[in-house]
């Protein structure tokens, strides 16, 4: 069956003398496996191109009967990065945030939702001149709400702990060690109430951004069993 859809890339390995194997995020279809014939020559630095991390490309693809790897047929760029290719902090952001969406919808059905937050905070990530350092935590917080486990900050009191088993700030200590006491927890209100418009007004210490970002993989380790250890974190903690 041909199916048609933009997908974001996740993970690309080549795998013999001209394939490429594919990990992506689509729109219609949610996680996706492909097998790419990368061609030989400028043909192939060409097809390579494409399929770089975090590339947004509208995709043809095809499922054979009882294969879990699909084959493409046309591929093309959906939209064109202006400067994360070209700025360093942004490529790392987008290396690392890879490496996290590879993880955090390894079983992701289609969610159009879901695929529209990531695609439109990956474009104002590169569009933006400003307040970029912190996109990272912004994004792994607010994509909770499409994983089933967004904090409830209804539930936050001056002085509250937060229990990160139950996702909700508490004002006695739960009765297990998954939970942030009232200084971290106000760390995650603040992460909560950061969005595109105001990130730029956020300043953190890159000890302090090292630190919630290790709070948010916690939280994401609790509620997501299988989510594994990330080797592009140690890039991201020199920014």
């Amino acid at each position: 069956m041909n199916k048609k859809s933009r997908g974001i890339v996740l993970r690309t390995v080549k795998y013999g003398d001209n394939r490429l194997i594919v990990d992506l995020l689509m729109r219609d279809g949610g996680r996706v496996t492909v097998a790419v014939k990368a061609g030989s020559g400028a043909k192939s630095r060409q097809r390579r191109q494409l399929f770089q991390p975090l590339s947004i490309l509208s995709m043809e693809y095809r499922f054979a009967p009882h294969q879990q790897i699909a084959t493409v047929s046309e591929v093309e760029m959906a939209e064109v990065y202006g400067s994360l290719p070209f700025d360093g902090i942004k490529m790392s952001i987008a290396f690392f945030l890879a490496e996290f969406l590879l993880s955090a919808t390894r079983d992701q059905h289609t969610d159009t939702n879901l695929y529209d937050f990531v695609e439109r905070s990956l474009l104002w990530l590169d569009a933006s001149e400003r307040g970029v350092s912190n996109f990272h935590l912004m994004f792994m917080m607010h994509l909770t709400r499409f994983l089933g486990f967004m904090p409830d900050e209804s539930s936050w009191h001056e002085g509250a702990l937060f229990d990160m088993r139950e996702g909700r700030f508490c004002m006695s200590v739960p009765l297990h060690r998954d939970f942030l006491n009232a200084d971290e927890a106000s760390k995650m209100l603040t992460l909560l109430r950061m969005s595109v418009q105001n990130i730029h007004l956020f300043h953190m210490t890159r000890a302090e951004r090292n630190r919630v970002t290790d709070l948010i993989l916690q939280f994401y380790h609790i509620h997501q069993p299988a989510f594994h250890e990330l080797k592009s974190l140690a890039i991201l903690r020199e920014l």
